[in-house]
């Protein structure tokens, strides 16, 4: 299969050549094997290599010979591997000597070296709508966060597209096939995960359908804070046995653990008002896609229900977005103040400069998510208004413009990095 060049390989370059190793780490099946193979000059992959899985455990610095960069691919089957990987970048003194390839991160152990300074930790999702074709990538967030964004141009962005890419996803192996399929194959990925890629809290029996309930009840509540009492309490009200909140957070850390979901912080900034910031983080899934397997909706049932499908529509936006934010060495938040103002998605780049973000399935709902930004822009102090790059609107429909309030306009097909 030909590869599809993927917006973290910039970074694993750039990583390889200032570094020891570096650990790419993303959820099974979002392309870490294939990226890291173009850089890699050999390989072993524990996953399916017995001999190199004996090795690893009597032998270990023979699985780090071979030419260089050379390739672990699902090296958390032998975590132990970590400190030889490091004790062997501090004898060689050299650059671009390892690339960890991962899909569960590990906890921190008393045993293993953090690898501070000597591994590079690079974070892999799915592809984005950029990656796969779908976005012509005419107005980049590097753009935006620059104030000077590209907005010609018209793409088709009907709805019944839009809806199909959600359920599609961003796993490689999934691009330009049907969608029924696809739904159906994240299903069962899903399923592996609930019965056997799952740490199960202290105390507790293997309960697959617990934790169905658990993918499920998520995907309910994606881009909310609701609370993990609140969350648990929900996921109970099915079940003869009380999930306590705490019990619960072992679970999601688990899936955080697994990368299929991840939280979004709360942006902190000065207000010029009186409003208190929330401190709560919002859940995503590392892909809209594996939110529709859980709830066993489809392209059909979501066009009937707009309320979902806009949420959903919502995390196809926040995945591309962090996507091209740790591209550019910045980072996603999200805001909401006490009076119940919100923001989806603060982007900020390392310079300072920020851009605040509203993400609309439907285009007609433009001039209330601009009302809602320039709201929140007079609530906040000088700085912050300084370093603003631009306030916008990522939409599903086909132009992207700025408006007379000075309110940037986005087409997601029109979104690159």
């Amino acid at each position: 299969m030909k590869y599809s060049a993927r917006v973290v390989d910039s970074e694993v370059e750039q990583a390889l050549s200032v570094s020891g190793a570096v650990l790419l780490e993303g959820p099974r099946g979002c392309g870490k094997t294939s990226t890291a193979l173009q850089f890699a000059l050999s390989s072993v992959r524990l996953d399916t290599d017995q001999t190199a899985r004996e090795l690893a455990q009597l032998l270990p610095h023979r699985v780090l010979e071979g030419a260089t960069p050379r390739l672990i691919d699902e090296w958390q089957i032998e975590p132990e591997l970590w400190n030889h990987v490091r004790a062997a970048v501090d004898n060689r003194q050299a650059v671009g000597q390892f690339i960890l390839a991962g899909s569960a991160r590990m906890a921190d152990s008393p045993t293993r070296h953090v690898g501070a300074g000597r591994i590079h930790r690079i974070t892999m999702r799915p592809m984005t709508l950029w990656e796969s074709g779908y976005s012509s990538g005419e107005t980049s967030l590097a753009s935006l966060l620059e104030g000077t964004p590209n907005l010609e141009g018209e793409r088709d962005a009907a709805i019944e597209t839009v809806t199909s890419e959600i359920c599609r996803g961003g796993l490689p192996a999934f691009q330009g096939r049907e969608v029924t399929g696809v739904i159906s194959a994240l299903g069962s990925y899903l399923r592996d995960v609930e019965r056997g890629d799952f740490s199960i809290p202290a105390g507790s029996k293997q309960n697959p359908a617990r934790i169905r309930k658990i993918l499920r009840s998520l995907a309910r509540n994606i881009g909310s804070e609701i609370s993990l009492s609140k969350l648990a309490s929900e996921i109970s009200h099915t079940e003869s046995e009380t999930l306590k909140p705490e019990t619960l957070e072992t679970y999601l850390q688990t899936l955080r653990d697994l990368m299929l979901i991840e939280d979004v912080p709360p942006w902190s900034p000065h207000l010029r008002s009186s409003y208190a910031v929330r401190k709560a983080a919002k859940r995503y899934f590392v892909d809209p896609a594996f939110a529709v397997a859980a709830l066993g909706a489809s392209p059909a049932t979501l066009l009937q229900d707009l309320s979902t499908l806009g949420f959903l529509f919502e995390n196809l936006v926040m995945r591309d977005l962090q996507v091209f934010a740790q591209h550019l060495g910045g980072g996603v938040s999200h805001y909401r103040d006490s009076s119940g103002l919100e923001v989806d998605a603060i982007v900020s780049a390392p310079s300072g400069t920020w851009a605040g973000i509203e993400i609309k399935l439907n285009p007609r709902s433009v001039d209330q998510a601009a009302g809602n930004l320039l709201k929140f822009r007079a609530r906040l102090d000088e700085s912050h208004q300084q370093n603003l790059g631009a306030l916008a609107v990522i939409t599903s429909g086909a132009f992207s413009y700025r408006r007379d309030d000075g309110v940037i306009v986005i087409s997601l097909a029109h979104l690159g990095p």
